[in-house]
């Protein structure tokens, strides 16, 4: 009985892990980001080393919506600009503005787009590792209803 006892208490040992909350959290895909308005302007600070790297990112990010299979993809494909700051900021750091015509509904995440193409494990890292180490940080988000089209 004692021995019984004790295998079944190392099984629970050993299974404890596997059913932790971390387990559960990384087997659930991560949180889309949608917005709510017709457009959206995003602003982030790219560490100045990283420039070249970010722009690896904003590449991968583009060739994921390319090759995405969502119906989607192509709307955000074609309404989504990137404008890069020619001058730096006081500490250095580079500003990318994203100006996006919004998709209802659509996933905006930057990881959660490219990890629907990407799905080799190591690229994935790699991604996120280039895509942290270039960020500095977001500035802001500014999104809303169309007031005026000029164009119309």
């Amino acid at each position: 009985m004692r021995r019984l006892s004790g295998v079944l208490l190392a099984g629970a040992l050993l299974m404890m892990p596997a059913l932790s909350q971390n387990a559960f959290a990384q087997a659930t895909p991560p949180p889309k980001t949608t917005y709510t308005g017709d457009m959206i302007i995003l602003a982030y600070a790219i560490n100045a080393d990283k420039v070249g790297d970010y722009e690896k990112v904003v590449a991968t990010l583009k060739d994921a919506l390319m090759k995405s299979q969502k119906p989607e993809a192509k709307q955000q494909l074609a309404g989504w600009k990137i404008i890069k700051n020619s001058m730096p900021q006081p500490d250095g750091s580079i500003v990318y503005v994203h100006v996006v015509t919004v998709v209802k509904d659509a996933d905006y995440s930057i990881t959660n787009i490219v990890y629907d193409v990407v799905t080799d494990p190591m690229e994935r890292t790699n991604f996120y590792n280039l895509y942290k180490g270039a960020l500095k940080g977001a500035l802001f988000a500014i999104q809303g209803p169309m007031v005026s089209d000029f164009a119309k």
